[in-house]
């Protein structure tokens, strides 16, 4: 992975999840803004064509990856979270190729699919936890109107089925 990573609601780490930022000085991760929700939830319904199941969605972490112009992921599979809700993921700016794979390895078969500013892209039920990444950015395409150049920002909203300690 040679992306940068910003998170709210929960602090991702490899293999798990935090409250707090996972730089040593114990500062809580910023909150999970109602408005990603909503985005999630409507996403969610448009996606499955089942109102219930956007009203059933209950995302309470956003994962904001950066990818500057050689910025690559490898292919992967979401497999952190205790919940198996879909995740939803919003592409801005660069166009990307988004590799989406199998349940049961990261090698073939796979689909690459090209992700333009703009789109959004949800999978959940089996394909959940498919292998997926992001073998390379097509430069150059990105809109100059969204002030984003030389790169891409991936948004993934997500359900950790953790609970708040409290």
């Amino acid at each position: 992975m040679s992306v940068e990573m910003a998170c709210l609601g929960w602090h991702w780490f490899p293999y798990g999840y935090s409250l707090t930022v996972d730089d040593g000085d114990g500062r809580k991760v910023a909150p999970f803004p109602d408005k990603l929700g909503e985005i999630g939830r409507r996403a969610v319904a448009d996606a499955y064509r089942d109102p219930d199941a956007g009203s059933a969605y209950r995302p309470d972490v956003a994962l904001i990856n950066w990818y500057d112009a050689d910025a690559r992921m490898g292919m992967h599979a979401d497999r952190d979270e205790r919940s198996t809700a879909p995740v939803v993921s919003l592409s801005l700016g660069e166009t990307c190729v988004f590799r989406f794979g199998n349940i049961s390895t990261r090698n073939r078969p796979w689909i690459d699919v090209e992700l333009e500013s703009g789109d959004l892209f949800v999978f959940g039920g089996r394909s959940r936890l498919a292998y997926h990444g992001v073998p390379k950015l097509l430069h150059g395409t990105g809109d100059p109107a969204i002030g984003i150049s030389g790169g891409r920002y991936n948004l993934t909203i997500r359900q950790t089925g953790l609970a708040v300690p409290g």
